[in-house]
């Protein structure tokens, strides 16, 4: 039997349940997403499935809560028409050409553009006004030098700030709040965030687009945003420096958590991915559903991975397009197995069961 593409992780409390109801979107009530720029691409055609079919068989209300990349593909979800959504953010992504060494400021236009592409004319509207999806993007607000646009002194904000979280993840909040943007009048974010100062602001049309970016500016590689309308004053970063892939422990939900992600590793902020110690054991988390691509899948790719933003320095253009391109074909897989899955009898068929 050839080895599966789609590997499937579940709790104890989300195998239970799915083994009694079987796969019924009204089980989850949180999906979440993950930064990670590129890396996406595996999970595009799996997005297309369970935006454009699966989630949209629920009259239920759903959070969705993403950093960077998770957070754009989750306003595909909240568009009239999500698959079309997903392929212009595909097609957006796929063909962004630089120059040889693009500037910060030259990629967030490129950024925004996609952005804009996604949301079209009324999208942002839509997001805000969605029945049914309440949506959540997560940002880093800079603190001290981290708040600074200009490099020297970033550059210094940056630094203190993989040194202390290497010797307490409590010591981060020093560098940066969580600023959450959401649609709706109230955020339901379903994770419990005690830390880094939280703090919740409506989105508005204004402010979608620009939470959307400042959520997956990287510092140094693109230009954040400043001073985001409805927000605290300052500068705004990539989310994912704060919530890589998400501490699961402060999920506090009634419902199952569903995790499209791109791998089984679970790392919860950006500078934590240098520090393997602060992995994040999947068994703690007894509500979740990971869906993820299969090692033997990944390894079985071209250059035995998935894309991810080294390519954008590795290869030419038309080299990275190729790759790329190629990725995704094979990521038809991922959605064939859980569609496949969704029509057989035993829902837990080939499941790994978290103990």
């Amino acid at each position: 039997m050839p080895a599966k593409a789609l590997s499937i992780y579940m709790g104890t409390e989300a195998a239970a349940q799915i083994a009694e109801q079987g796969w019924t979107p009204t089980a989850f009530s949180l999906l979440l997403g993950a930064s990670g720029g590129p890396k996406w691409f595996i999970l595009g055609h799996l997005d297309r499935l369970l935006f454009g079919d699966f989630l949209q068989r629920s009259q239920t209300p759903l959070s969705v809560l993403g950093s960077s990349i998770g957070s754009w593909r989750h306003v595909c979800l909240a568009m009239n028409d999500p698959v079309k959504a997903i392929e212009a953010l595909e097609e957006g992504y796929l063909h962004q050409r630089y120059a040889q060494k693009p500037t910060a400021a030259e990629i967030s236009e490129k950024s925004c553009q996609i952005l804009a592409k996604v949301l079209g004319e009324t999208g942002a509207q839509d997001l805000i006004d969605h029945p049914r999806i309440t949506t959540h993007i997560v940002t880093a607000r800079g603190r001290g030098p981290t708040g600074a646009a200009t490099t020297p002194l970033l550059a210094t904000g940056m630094g203190a700030a993989a040194l202390s979280n290497s010797l307490s993840r409590s010591l981060l909040p020093l560098s940066f709040q969580r600023v959450v943007f959401h649609s709706g009048n109230c955020a339901n974010a379903k994770f419990d965030f005690q830390s880094f100062d939280t703090q919740y602001r409506p989105l508005s049309s204004e402010s979608v687009n620009l939470a959307l970016h400042a959520s997956g500016a990287i510092p140094f590689v693109l230009t954040g945003e400043r001073d985001i309308p409805g927000a605290p004053l300052g500068q705004y970063w990539d989310g994912g420096i704060i919530d890589y892939h998400f501490d699961l422990r402060e999920y506090c939900g009634d419902g199952l958590i569903l995790y499209p992600h791109f791998s089984a590793n679970i790392t919860t902020g950006w500078f934590d991915k240098f520090l393997p110690w602060r992995r994040f054991t999947l068994n703690d988390a007894k509500k979740l559903v990971l869906l993820c691509p299969s090692e033997d899948f990944v390894a079985s790719l071209p250059q035995g991975k998935i894309p991810d933003r080294s390519d954008f320095t590795r290869l030419e253009h038309e080299d990275r397009v190729r790759y790329w391109e190629h990725c995704i074909e094979r990521s038809k897989t991922l959605a064939e197995e859980f569609a496949q899955l969704l029509d057989q009898d035993d829902p837990l068929s080939g499941v790994h069961i978290l103990t």
